[in-house]
């Protein structure tokens, strides 16, 4: 509704009560407006609206691909989102992305983990539900400026600017944005995935990403002794995440069915087969088996049939059986198939380096069976970006025959190569991978996965080296604050950012004249004003 429908609706509740005399509906009226999603639900059927239309603008156009960018507490959440109205005017095409990784890493009663699910499930809800707290925030902040304008052009007599305000009111965009929520391994069998989700969807989450790794196994994807799931027990638990969302209403959810088998070599079941060729036989089809002689079996080997044949798949010490070197990538597109016909929306391929060839590789091969497929894709900090793209320009141009014996392909991310054609030509690939990969690899969502885990490190890092140096005080007022004044960071303000002017609008709503406010002349942050 518009500022002045909501406003009428709420003048003609509060003139049904003969007690109600007190309150003041334009008040009321902006409350509303600055509170305009109740419940996470409410939040969960927005978002996935918004993602649903923003898959199906792909679809007809490459180049609407969306983008986010991992978070790990709320207050960066809503910094990322009022950055990005800032600067780009729209939140369009703008998600938010939560890391399981730095959930485990930095969110977690145990201290910091790696990324094993070894922290609290109910951890990824709490940041979820945190998260929307904070953009709520950012509406309700944003809105109350606009009402403050709205109220001195009125104390003005400028009508026009009053009615161009209002405008803006009437078409606020919100900073509510869909989350992409990593889910990991599901925390358990296909009920506990199916209760967590319940709790993340319930937070507001639209979008749920789980792997097909063995859950009490899992591990990060950039690591070392992935273990993955036959089929089927990985279909339950998107099964499960499907379930959850058409219990709660939110019929437009996301599920995004994340492969690991690329780097995952192990399986720690073999799958059961009912016949030939069907997806159980299909998964041990990719098992490292060598034929045997009955008469020469092993204490508690394990044999299966293959066309008749005997033979013993390579099992581990640990008891995890092992895949054929090579499989990865046939593993990977037999995963992406089977999940995208089993009820996932989306695909996401962990991969050991960014490079659009091997990805668009996998892309083709799963869209000769499913022609719409999507992907959202990992813009990971486990690479080495400079390194990877300076090696396959290098590579590039071996390849056309032009001459590379200035460059040592080894030591490429030296600083000694800045400036070189080679580094300049990377860069501008890496620059333009995120539009490329969309274009010629078929994905639709980038995400960093910890961006800020890696910029508080570093700008803390700036920072002390700074203060706690001989630049002292000025280490601080140069780097930081002059720099937020300078560039229009609304933070320079944190008073205001931590919702003081909300509180003081509110205690004028509720003691008029009486309110004692934090906002007059004495408050420090008027020296920001300027």
């Amino acid at each position: 509704m518009t500022y002045q429908q909501t406003l009428a609706e709420a003048d003609k509740q509060i003139a049904t009560q003969d007690s109600w005399n007190g309150i003041d509906a334009e008040s009321v009226a902006r409350m509303r407006l600055q509170n305009r999603f109740r419940t996470g639900l409410d939040i969960a059927r927005h978002t996935a609206t918004i993602m649903r239309a923003d898959m199906a603008a792909y679809d007809a156009d490459p180049a609407a691909y969306t983008q986010s960018l991992g978070c790990w507490h709320g207050f960066i959440g809503q910094q990322k989102l009022i950055s990005i109205k800032k600067h780009f005017g729209t939140t369009k095409g703008r998600y938010l992305y939560l890391s399981g990784w730095m959930v485990a890493a930095l969110r977690s009663e145990f201290g910091p983990l790696p990324d094993q699910s070894m922290h609290e499930k109910t951890s990824v809800a709490a940041l979820i539900e945190e998260l929307y707290t904070f953009l709520r925030q950012a509406d309700a902040r944003e809105l109350g400026m606009l009402f403050r304008d709205l109220d001195a052009a009125r104390a003005a007599g400028d009508e026009v600017k009053a009615k161009q305000v209002q405008a803006k009111i009437d078409g606020f965009e919100t900073h509510v944005v869909p989350i992409v929520a990593d889910i990991d391994a599901g925390f358990g069998n296909a009920e506990a995935t199916y209760l967590l989700a319940k709790k993340m969807i319930e937070a507001g989450a639209c979008c749920i990403q789980i792997e097909n790794q063995v859950s009490d196994e899992k591990q990060c994807g950039h690591q070392d002794g992935k273990v993955t799931v036959p089929h089927e027990d990985f279909l339950a638990k998107i099964r499960a995440v499907r379930y959850a969302f058409m219990e709660l209403g939110v019929d437009d959810g996301v599920i995004v069915a994340r492969t690991d088998s690329l780097g995952a070599g192990l399986t720690k079941q073999i799958a059961y087969t009912r016949e030939k060729g069907d997806i159980g036989d299909q998964y041990n089809s990719f098992l490292d088996c060598e034929e045997v002689d009955p008469a020469t079996l092993g204490h508690g080997d394990v044999l299966i049939s293959r066309d008749g044949t005997l033979v013993r798949p390579k099992r581990l010490p640990s008891n995890l059986f092992q895949f054929r070197a090579g499989t990865g990538e046939d593993r990977c597109v037999l995963d992406c198939i089977t999940s995208l016909q089993n009820g996932a929306d989306l695909l996401w391929i962990e991969t050991e380096k960014p490079h659009i060839g091997q990805i668009g590789g996998m892309v083709s091969r799963i869209r000769e069976v499913i022609p719409n497929a999507k992907l959202v894709y990992n813009n990971s900090p486990s690479f080495n970006w400079t390194l990877n793209f300076r090696q396959q320009v290098f590579d590039a141009w071996a390849e056309a025959g032009k001459d590379v014996s200035a460059y040592d392909r080894a030591k490429l991310m030296s600083v000694d190569y800045d400036t070189t054609a080679l580094a300049i030509e990377a860069d501008e690939r890496i620059r333009t991978f995120q539009k490329d990969a969309a274009a010629q690899a078929g994905i639709f969502h980038h995400l960093i996965t910890l961006p800020t885990y890696h910029t508080a490190a570093l700008s803390t890092d700036n920072l002390a080296r700074e203060y706690f140096g001989d630049q002292g005080m000025l280490g601080y007022v140069k780097n930081v604050q002059r720099q937020e004044i300078r560039q229009g960071i609304a933070c320079v303000k944190h008073q205001n950012m931590s919702g003081s002017d909300i509180g003081d609008d509110h205690k004028e709503y509720f003691a008029g004249e009486a309110a004692l406010k934090a906002g007059g002349e004495h408050n420090t942050m008027n020296q920001f004003a300027a």
